[in-house]
């Protein structure tokens, strides 16, 4: 549940003095809102999300991607999204703590106590504030809803395509099979980024090995590319 703060109202500034990594609160028009700690399935499935999106936006080198405790500074509130992503273009927005104006991505994972704040009080500030694109996914009711803002600033519904496929428009070739979020176990990540990314999140993963000491038994393999990226992706197993 939210609990709101019995004491006068403070600035944004005061808030984020007030608040260390291990408060769980926001600040709402001026004043502050306790949270709950999330469960163990929001924990997963908001982790599953950030550790794939991560992935895609190295690969492609779109931006950064943030996890709570980091704020994100609006007209009317100081929120803390499950996760939040700025392009390149808008990292000028980012500060030690916090994002001065909308990410390009927010994502929540929706709680029982956060069902209202999620789908109203929030859809309305992202939209009002202008987050370009709002995802929300909530494992109780295995309900994924997404959002993106149309030319007049306005939030329209895009669903999923009859293969519960859904596009991205914040990042860019970016999709997500709906159905993985419901799974159990979760699928594993480096296999969904492959499936994603391809050959881009392929020649990322051996950049890496590379900088990590493995391009002598990299360069030793010969073969076609295909053998490569198998090869790269043994190697990082063992």
């Amino acid at each position: 549940m939210v609990v709101q703060r019995a004491q006068a109202t403070m600035t944004y500034e005061e808030f984020l003095d007030w608040a260390d990594e291990d408060t769980l609160a926001e600040w709402v028009d001026g004043r502050v809102e306790m949270t709950s700690p999330a469960n163990a399935r929001h924990q997963q499935v908001g982790q599953f999300v950030y550790d794939l999106v991560s992935r895609y936006v190295a690969a492609h080198n779109l931006g950064a991607l943030l996890m709570p405790p980091f704020q994100m500074k609006l007209p009317r509130s100081g929120r803390e999204p499950d996760l939040l992503y700025l392009s390149q273009a808008s990292l000028a927005r980012l500060r030690s703590s916090f994002i001065d104006g909308p990410a390009d991505l927010v994502v929540e994972i929706v709680s029982p106590e956060s069902v209202t704040r999620d789908y109203e009080t929030k859809l309305a500030e992202y939209q009002a504030g202008g987050v370009p694109e709002y995802w929300l996914l909530d494992p109780d009711a295995r309900q994924a809803t997404f959002y993106q803002l149309d030319a007049q600033g306005a939030y329209q519904p895009i669903a999923p395509d009859a293969q519960s496929i859904y596009r991205s428009r914040a990042l860019p070739g970016f999709w997500l099979d709906v159905a993985w979020l419901w799974q159990t176990p979760l699928p594993d990540v480096e296999d969904i980024a492959l499936r994603i990314a391809g050959d881009a999140y392929a020649r990322y993963l051996i950049a890496r090995l590379q900088g990590q000491g493995y391009a002598a038994r990299i360069d030793a393999h010969n073969g076609r590319d295909d053998d490569l990226i198998e090869h790269v992706m043994m190697s990082a197993v063992y």
